[in-house]
């Protein structure tokens, strides 16, 4: 992290997990004793952020991008069995329950801030931004568990007593609605765009998640298709504002995160990660590394390069999407020869040894170390806006509207170098497209420019698609792929339609007799 230091020193000694949340008695610090001043309302907000930087790995440190994503943009590196990699877990997965624990503890630290945060004396303004993004985080998390969990228990105060009463389930339809609730209150407390850097969020920030969140809610499971206004009308917001824009040069983006460079006009809300490990302090990342170049020399930046790229993805670009195919996929990796690290270009039959190359370690700055990084993590980024955009156009009209190619055909033509609001031959989508052809380029198009972002499961299960889509790829790989890669189809092989959602950890069924397990598990 670059500007906004996020530490929970403070915050944890007020809180406890809600994952086993309720038989626990919490040692905290009492709440008169605390929130007394605007400094420590920061340290409590800094705190609920934290938790999306959790210390085992399973949020955007590393998990919401890779291992817990698995889709058909990626597969892992000598991993064919027993493994949340390949589908093969239960509800005893430490990585699972890791992950409801880590949400709930991010909510409950935002529920003890919303109980308190009126209570300090301080500038007005200032109060309501932190309020603001409190109740937007505590409704992202709701969002997070219900995407990959289905009906969760909805708890909106903190953790008093091990003795409170287990919360019971509550229905997809409440869940999003208090999601919805805490966003659009939030929309019109956090600061403005620009006021604070991209790792705190703004208004356009919260419009765009918004609009995001109203997209899932248009698709499976709800199937709430007034939803695709909502769409619409939150993704104008963002573009009528005039504070965003694409980066004109797609790699850059990412160039920028491993850099430490703040760049808010395309990526709206980032994830910010601090130092290496190094130290005391603990909120570092592995972007670039969990989803990196291989390379052995921690000099330039090891990655063990364990995730490695599908050839249905490197195939989708074409021939003349190269700019972005062969920045998102590593053209090379890294081979060191007596002492000496040189990239090693693959020839083209060597698709499936491929890295992600998103973020590459090379241009990291400052002291490196073998498994962290400081690099940021984009939640949403501008190119996503206009393809939310397009895509709910094309819904509402039946049809692909101009706006609808004005926001695809934007994220196309920086793809290729292009001038954003000149037309061009080779990289604007086909003309006369019906709505089911439009929709079907849109998914192409979703994973050509967010692979390797966590996006692409969510997007594939909203539309309904993604057991066949990872079964199908299971089959191609096991067929097409070389011997030696054929194990990286077993993933989409073991997909069946239980995967749709994550099982509920064990450990919260044991204690909460009100909870009834995901189909399935």
């Amino acid at each position: 992290m670059k500007r906004i230091f996020i530490f929970s020193i403070c915050i944890a000694c007020l809180t406890s997990s809600c994952s086993k949340l309720l038989d626990k008695e919490p040692d905290f610090v009492t709440t008169e004793k605390y929130f007394r001043n605007e400094s420590e309302l920061m340290n409590s907000l800094n705190g609920v952020y934290n938790r999306l930087i959790d210390t085992y790995g399973r949020m955007y440190s590393r998990g919401l991008f890779s291992y817990l994503v698995v889709s058909d943009e990626a597969y892992f590196k000598n991993i064919s069995i027993n493994n949340i990699r390949v589908m093969v877990m239960d509800a005893a997965d430490l990585d699972i329950t890791r992950l409801w624990e880590t949400l709930y503890e991010g909510i409950n630290r935002a529920n003890l801030l919303l109980e308190n945060v009126d209570r300090v004396e301080m500038d007005i303004t200032k109060r309501n931004a932190i309020k603001g993004e409190a109740l937007f985080m505590r409704g992202y998390y709701y969002y997070i568990l219900t995407d990959f969990f289905g009906k969760v228990p909805l708890k909106l105060s903190s953790t008093q007593s091990p003795n409170d009463p287990y919360p019971a389930q509550a229905t997809l339809a409440a869940l999003y609605t208090q999601i919805v609730k805490d966003m659009q209150e939030a929309e019109n407390l956090v600061y403005e765009s620009g006021v604070v850097a991209n790792e705190r969020v703004c208004k356009t920030a919260v419009q765009a998640v918004l609009a995001r969140v109203f997209l899932k809610m248009a698709g499976q499971p709800l199937n709430d298709h007034a939803r695709y206004q909502n769409v619409i009308e939150y993704t104008d917001k963002v573009i009528a504002s005039g504070k965003h824009q694409l980066n004109p040069n797609y790699k850059q983006i990412f160039i920028n995160h491993s850099q430490d460079i703040n760049e808010p006009k395309e990526c709206l809300w980032e994830v910010g990660m601090f130092g290496n490990k190094i130290g005391n302090i603990d909120q570092a990342g592995m972007v670039g590394i969990e989803n990196g170049i291989e390379c052995p020399d921690e000099r330039i930046g090891y990655s063990g390069g364990a995730m490695r790229i599908t050839a249905k993805l490197y195939d989708l670009f074409g021939q003349k999407d190269t700019m972005r195919r062969d920045w998102s996929i590593s053209p090379y990796r890294f081979v060191t020869t007596a002492g000496v690290t040189q990239k090693q270009y693959y020839s083209a039959a060597q698709l499936y040894d491929r890295n992600p190359g998103k973020w590459r370690r090379e241009y990291e700055t400052g002291t490196k170390v073998r498994s962290a990084n400081s690099t940021n993590f984009p939640i949403i980024r501008y190119s996503d806006v206009l393809l939310m955009k397009a895509e709910a156009e094309n819904e509402v009209n039946e049809s692909p509207t101009t706006a609808a190619y004005e926001a695809i055909n934007q994220v196309r033509r920086r793809a290729f170098g292009k001038a954003l609001n000149q037309v061009n031959g080779d990289s604007d989508a086909p003309s006369g497209m019906d709505k089911i052809a439009f929709l079907d380029y849109i998914k192409d198009e979703r994973l050509r420019e967010f692979c390797f972002e966590g996006i692409r499961r969510h997007d594939l299960i909203r539309w309904g698609i993604y057991m066949p889509t990872m079964n199908a790829l299971g089959r191609d790989i096991s067929v097409n792929a070389p011997a030696a890669h054929r194990y990286g189809g077993n993933a989409g092989l073991n997909t069946t339609e239980r995967n749709v959602l994550f099982p509920i950890p064990n450990t919260e069924i044991t204690i909460n007799k009100q909870i009834v397990q995901n189909p399935g598990w």
